[in-house]
Protein backbone atom coordinates (compact mmCIF):
# COMPACT_ATOMS: atom_id res chain seq x y z
CA UNK A 1 0.00 0.00 0.00
CA UNK A 2 3.16 2.22 1.16
CA UNK A 3 4.01 1.67 -2.59
CA UNK A 4 1.05 3.31 -3.97
CA UNK A 5 1.32 6.33 -1.78
CA UNK A 6 5.10 6.43 -2.60
CA UNK A 7 3.96 6.83 -6.55
CA UNK A 8 1.08 9.43 -6.08
CA UNK A 9 3.27 11.48 -3.60
CA UNK A 10 6.16 11.59 -6.33
CA UNK A 11 3.66 12.32 -8.83
CA UNK A 12 1.84 15.32 -7.09
CA UNK A 13 5.05 16.93 -6.29
CA UNK A 14 6.71 16.55 -9.46
CA UNK A 15 3.76 17.60 -11.18
CA UNK A 16 3.66 20.58 -8.32
CA UNK A 17 6.80 21.66 -9.45
CA UNK A 18 6.19 21.95 -12.72
CA UNK A 19 3.86 24.86 -11.70
CA UNK A 20 6.63 26.09 -9.59
CA UNK A 21 8.64 26.45 -12.93
CA UNK A 22 6.71 28.68 -14.40
CA UNK A 23 7.05 30.86 -12.12
CA UNK A 24 10.68 30.59 -11.70
CA UNK A 25 11.10 30.70 -15.36
CA UNK A 26 13.25 27.17 -16.06
CA UNK A 27 13.10 27.76 -19.40
CA UNK A 28 16.04 30.26 -19.25
CA UNK A 29 17.67 27.17 -18.04
CA UNK A 30 17.37 24.88 -21.04
CA UNK A 31 19.69 24.96 -23.91
CA UNK A 32 17.40 25.63 -26.87
CA UNK A 33 14.75 27.28 -25.28
CA UNK A 34 17.26 29.87 -23.16
CA UNK A 35 18.63 31.41 -26.40
CA UNK A 36 14.91 32.08 -27.69
CA UNK A 37 13.48 36.03 -26.26
CA UNK A 38 11.86 35.11 -23.18
CA UNK A 39 8.34 35.80 -24.24
CA UNK A 40 8.74 32.73 -27.34
CA UNK A 41 10.88 30.56 -24.55
CA UNK A 42 7.66 30.70 -22.16
CA UNK A 43 5.50 29.73 -25.05
CA UNK A 44 7.48 26.74 -25.99
CA UNK A 45 8.07 25.73 -22.60
CA UNK A 46 4.28 25.73 -21.92
CA UNK A 47 3.53 23.90 -24.99
CA UNK A 48 6.18 21.24 -24.38
CA UNK A 49 4.25 20.79 -21.14
CA UNK A 50 1.22 19.31 -23.31
CA UNK A 51 2.69 16.15 -24.23
CA UNK A 52 4.85 15.87 -21.05
CA UNK A 53 1.38 15.84 -18.87
CA UNK A 54 0.01 13.46 -21.72
CA UNK A 55 2.55 11.01 -20.68
CA UNK A 56 2.48 11.39 -17.26
CA UNK A 57 -1.37 10.85 -17.64
CA UNK A 58 -0.82 7.86 -18.97
CA UNK A 59 2.05 6.88 -16.70
CA UNK A 60 -0.84 7.55 -13.73
CA UNK A 61 -3.74 5.41 -15.51
CA UNK A 62 -1.24 2.54 -15.69
CA UNK A 63 -0.42 2.87 -12.44
CA UNK A 64 2.49 2.61 -9.50
CA UNK A 65 3.10 -1.22 -10.22
CA UNK A 66 3.48 -0.14 -14.04
CA UNK A 67 6.87 -0.08 -15.55
CA UNK A 68 5.83 3.35 -16.72
CA UNK A 69 5.23 3.80 -13.22
CA UNK A 70 8.70 3.03 -12.49
CA UNK A 71 10.30 4.83 -15.00
CA UNK A 72 8.16 8.16 -13.73
CA UNK A 73 9.17 7.77 -10.30
CA UNK A 74 13.41 7.26 -11.69
CA UNK A 75 13.33 10.52 -13.64
CA UNK A 76 11.90 12.54 -10.31
CA UNK A 77 15.54 10.65 -8.74
CA UNK A 78 17.19 12.32 -11.91
CA UNK A 79 15.17 15.32 -11.76
CA UNK A 80 16.92 15.97 -8.79
CA UNK A 81 20.32 15.99 -9.98
CA UNK A 82 19.45 17.81 -13.12
CA UNK A 83 18.56 20.39 -10.56
CA UNK A 84 21.67 19.96 -8.61
CA UNK A 85 23.75 20.20 -11.89
CA UNK A 86 22.09 23.76 -12.74
CA UNK A 87 21.83 25.28 -9.25
CA UNK A 88 25.05 27.45 -9.88
CA UNK A 89 23.84 28.55 -13.25
CA UNK A 90 23.26 31.70 -13.46
CA UNK A 91 19.70 31.94 -14.83
CA UNK A 92 18.64 29.45 -11.47
CA UNK A 93 16.05 30.52 -9.20
CA UNK A 94 14.81 28.02 -7.42
CA UNK A 95 16.35 28.94 -3.99
CA UNK A 96 13.13 28.82 -2.31
CA UNK A 97 11.80 26.41 0.56
CA UNK A 98 8.95 25.39 -1.26
CA UNK A 99 10.70 24.86 -5.03
CA UNK A 100 13.63 23.23 -2.80
CA UNK A 101 10.73 21.06 -1.15
CA UNK A 102 8.95 20.55 -4.36
CA UNK A 103 12.23 18.92 -6.32
CA UNK A 104 13.41 17.28 -3.64
CA UNK A 105 9.96 15.71 -2.27
CA UNK A 106 9.59 14.47 -5.87
CA UNK A 107 12.59 12.14 -5.95
CA UNK A 108 12.58 11.38 -2.41
CA UNK A 109 9.24 9.73 -2.97
CA UNK A 110 10.07 8.42 -6.40
CA UNK A 111 13.25 6.98 -4.28
CA UNK A 112 10.75 5.28 -2.11
CA UNK A 113 8.28 3.68 -4.65
CA UNK A 114 10.95 2.34 -6.61
CA UNK A 115 13.14 0.61 -3.59
CA UNK A 116 9.86 -0.62 -2.19
CA UNK A 117 9.27 -2.41 -5.68
CA UNK A 118 12.78 -3.58 -6.11
CA UNK A 119 13.13 -4.33 -2.29
CA UNK A 120 9.74 -4.25 -0.84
Amino acid sequence: MFVTWAFWLAVAFIWSHELDAMTQKEWRLLPVLRSLPDDQGRKVFVWLHVPLFVGTAATVAAGPTSIVGYLLSAFCIVHVGLHHMFRNHPAYTFHSTTSRLLIVGAGVFGAIHVSLALWG
